[in-house]
């Protein structure tokens, strides 16, 4: 049984937790959550592994509380989901910049050169090493991925699109199936996840999407947005706040 501890980075975006990076209408803490939960759903589709994350929502967690879950589980394997900033753009990896096991090495090599595969035409920042807490605390070997810059525009739009997060994580599950010799259940091929655009062709697409880029209406968080759906009097107050019309 292989044992895999999945830790979406930051803590969320309610009640004055720890957003990570926000930019371009985005945060990270959302963007990681929503990849670590379909990477979580890929996962279950394997033979002889189980499956944890960090967090599972808001929750505040220090660095230590993430590899101390991870250590008294006893996780044969951590990997931490980010989404940088600071102005470049690509995918890049890491691993703890001390002592590492030639697993830690080898697990980050396949891992990365996955991911790089699944998210197409993206700049590859490399496999590097750093003094992370999560990846220093851990008992188990570690890896954390930065997955495209969040302040860079043209890496926003592209994590705006619910697709490409599922190419995101898509690309760490094949790495984790090829690490570990995994197998699907039932012979299964695993194939990779898409979501309909439902908005495409809609007689208000322009409109919808126009809304949508502002902030101000969302799609469901499988990427659907149900454009004919009628809207809740709690969705129609949380669109009125956000167009600036409440005081």
């Amino acid at each position: 049984m292989v044992k895999i501890m999945i830790d979406p980075g930051h803590e969320g975006v309610e009640n004055n937790l720890d957003p990570g990076a926000v930019a371009n209408g985005l945060k990270e803490a959302a963007l990681t959550l929503r990849i670590a939960k379909y990477m979580y759903d890929m996962l279950n589709e394997y033979e002889g592994v189980q499956v944890r994350l960090t967090r599972t929502g808001n929750q505040r967690l220090t660095l230590s509380q993430r590899a101390k879950m991870a250590n008294e589980w006893g996780a044969d394997f951590f990997i931490s989901i980010h989404i940088n900033a600071g102005g470049g753009t690509g995918f890049e990896s890491y691993v703890y910049n001390g002592n590492v096991s030639a697993a830690t090495v080898a697990y980050q090599n396949v891992i990365h050169a996955e991911i790089m595969k699944a998210i197409g035409n993206v700049k590859d920042r490399g496999k590097k090493r750093a003094d992370y807490a999560v990846l220093r605390l851990t008992n188990m070997p570690a890896i954390l991925t930065e997955n495209l810059f969040i302040d860079n525009p043209n890496d926003a739009a592209q994590l705006k699109s619910e697709q490409f997060l599922l190419q995101v994580a898509y690309g760490h599950v094949i790495g984790l199936e090829k690490a570990f010799g995994l197998k699907k259940k039932g012979g299964q091929t695993t194939v990779q996840k898409t979501v309909k655009d439902d908005v495409a062709g809609h007689w208000a697409e322009q409109s919808i999407r126009k809304a949508m880029k502002a902030g101000v209406i969302r799609g469901h968080s499988d990427g659907r947005f149900g454009p004919d759906e009628p809207v809740t009097r709690a969705q129609l107050a949380v669109i009125l706040d956000r167009l600036g019309l409440l005081k």
